[in-house]
């Protein structure tokens, strides 16, 4: 207790030295919005440190007195944020192609060191030891391993695919890793995002757990207090049927995941929408201290879901063992479709603030990061008594622009038609979700790949088969069309300039910036195949529609949309059905006729130079 007033007093001195000498933080920095996005709280549940994405800083937050005392700032944004088990340590990532995790001592406020370990650096997990520090590279497709003493990244374990979000065991051996999004072709019976079960030991992935087809959009991860179960959040398409409606999760349901740490497998996955009112966005999960309630924040519906553990575990083993009968599930094969699974045990929370992403538990409350309203939610979850959630801003309010506005409503499920799905729930953060789509607006039975919408605006016509003329039809038409909903046209405005405003991401396949001896070669190779006739400018798109053999079944003769190559590293599956899971497939397997670059000619080293030039576009 006195070593955590001894924090607070010192917290508060620093915050009052800083406002006459700002520079006194790590770094210096400055940002319209705050973002906040992940939290992390003191051993004694005291303090809070706050991410806040955009303003690239963490914010201590003094529970008692509701009120932001201290402030670090870094010079990129920032990813995550963590404690040591031994409280005094404060471990912060933030997003660069060479992405940082900086080690703070809490007491003292001072750099410990920083160290460059991968391309997005995000979600840090300290062993229970506090020796050892892991983080998800998440455009490298790996985990860092840091070996805390030495300070240097010993390891590296590939992951499948973006590695987000990551939960350790108690005993230090296993770590349960989210990544984000499908790794494989999305032309087939099955595609789905896994979670993979490291062995931390053997620093190897031991297996990667299967979720129910169409899950994607992995998010947050949290454990039981007891360890034996991990619990996360996710979307869970149904992108097998046509989108001509949206009652009952036809489109996009919102789920949690519960996987048995001591098996190792998932033990099911339940739906957190109701039968009339979608849940859009699960992000953050948490579980109450007490091991009584399981937390989930609702990104898209600014809402706060908490779920009794016991009855929700009581009825999964009834489930397990075929002794349930709800109407909808009669086994267990039947919950992830059922929408009234949680009814009786679930409470669904409206918050104040807008975009609730991660969230902590203290005592019996709830600490919610709310993205766009720059505030901090706090509700009392004691069901004993009527939820009256605060939002307690952490800075000065700051009027929305037209971009940030758009960006709102691009990841709000308020403007669709009983709010099970946002914008952003088939283009996550703009870009794509990996899974082919039947939309309505080319005929039915012909499913696409989910496009990026980064460059929509600079590269018309949208769409893979080019039917709407430029993007800003396609984002009314989605409006109209997916959403299933008739909203004002400055909301069409201003997600027309949140687009507009998305930049590239530098690849993970250039070196410092700069191409590699592989990718200069094939630089020159990109040309002498043909490929920079269609690929062409800054852009790497002349805008054209062409017929290159790629269209199948009905669609076999018709032309598509020459598609930008700009962030083509991260846009995997490929082609307009996916069924490429490289680039390196497209240029060969499904390129028969040498329509699609002349490259039959080329040996497996320079079609291997060609790839990897295209991949650091």
């Amino acid at each position: 207790m006195k070593d955590q007033k001894f924090l607070l007093v010192g917290l508060r001195f620093c915050f009052l030295i800083s406002l006459f000498f700002p520079c006194s933080s790590v770094f210096c920095t400055d940002s319209q919005y705050l973002s906040p996005s992940f939290l992390a709280a003191s051993p004694g549940g005291q303090v809070l440190f706050i991410a806040e994405a955009t303003a690239k800083k963490v914010a201590v937050f003094d529970i008692s007195d509701n009120q932001v005392i201290h402030q670090y700032s870094f010079p990129d944004p920032v990813t995550g944020v963590t404690l040591a088990p031994d409280g005094n340590r404060l471990c912060v990532t933030t997003a660069a192609p060479e992405g940082e995790v900086y080690m703070l001592e809490v007491r003292s406020k001072k750099q410990i060191f920083h160290l460059s370990v991968g391309h997005t650096p995000t979600a840090p997990v300290f062993s229970p030891d506090g020796q050892w520090l892991y983080v998800c590279n998440r455009f490298n497709n790996h985990i860092a391993v840091i070996d805390l003493t030495s300070r240097k990244v010993v390891a590296r374990i590939p992951v499948p695919r973006e590695p987000v979000a990551a939960i350790i065991t108690s005993d230090g051996k296993i770590l349960y890793l989210a990544n984000h999004l499908p790794a494989g072709p999305a032309d087939g019976a099955y595609s789905s995002a896994v979670v993979s079960v490291v062995d931390l030991e053997q620093k190897k992935v031991e297996k990667n757990l299967q979720l129910p087809n169409g899950s994607t959009s992995l998010k947050g991860m949290a454990i039981s207090p007891d360890g034996k179960y991990v619990y996360l959040t996710h979307i869970l398409a149904r992108y097998q049927l046509p989108t001509t409606q949206l009652e009952r999760g036809w489109m996009n349901t919102n789920a949690l995941s519960i996987i048995d740490t001591g098996q190792k497998k998932l033990i099911n996955t339940v739906l957190l929408d109701n039968v009339d009112l979608g849940a859009a966005n699960p992000w953050g999960v948490t579980c109450t201290d007490d091991g009584k309630h399981v937390c989930v924040t609702h990104a898209g519906t600014h809402e706060l879901s908490v779920i009794d553990r016991a009855k929700l575990h009581e009825k999964l083993d009834k489930a397990a063992k075929g002794e349930l009968n709800t109407g909808v599930s009669l086994s267990a094969e039947d919950v992830p479709n059922d929408l009234a699974f949680l009814v009786g045990f679930r409470r669904r929370i409206k918050l104040i603030g807008i975009g609730p992403r991660g969230l902590v538990s203290i005592g019996s409350k709830a600490y919610i990061a709310e993205y766009f309203t720059d505030s901090l939610g706090i509700v009392d979850i004691n069901p004993e008594i009527r939820p009256r959630p605060k939002s307690v801003p952490l800075g000065p309010k700051v009027a929305m622009n037209k971009v940030r506005q758009g960006e709102r409503l691009f990841h709000d499920a308020n403007i669709c038609f009983q709010k099970w799905q946002s914008c952003s729930s088939c283009h996550p953060e703009g870009r794509a979700d990996a899974l082919n789509w039947d939309l309505m607006n080319d005929d039915i039975g012909n499913p696409k790949n989910t496009k990026s919408m980064l460059l929509a605006h600079q590269t018309p016509p949208a769409m893979i088969s080019g039917v709407r003329g430029n993007a800003e039809d396609a984002v009314r038409a989605g409006i109209r069309h997916i959403q299933f909903a008739v909203r004002p046209e400055e909301e069409a405005q201003a997600i027309d300039e949140y687009l507009k405003s998305l930049k590239p991401i530098l690849s993970p396949y250039l070196l410092k910036g700069k191409l590699s001896p592989a990718a200069r070669r094939g630089e020159r190779i990109f040309r002498q195949a043909d490929c920079a006739s269609c690929h062409s400018g800054d852009l790497y798109t002349d805008l054209k529609r062409y017929n290159i053999g790629t269209g199948r079944y009905r669609e076999t003769d018709r032309e598509f949309d020459t598609p930008s190559l700009i962030e083509i590293w991260r846009t995997a599956p490929y082609l307009l059905d996916g069924r490429a899971t490289t680039v390196k497939e497209v240029l060969t397997i499904y390129n028969p006729e040498n329509k699609h670059g002349d490259v039959s000619k080329l040996s497996d080293q320079e079609v291997d130079d060609l790839v990897q030039f295209i991949m650091t576009r």
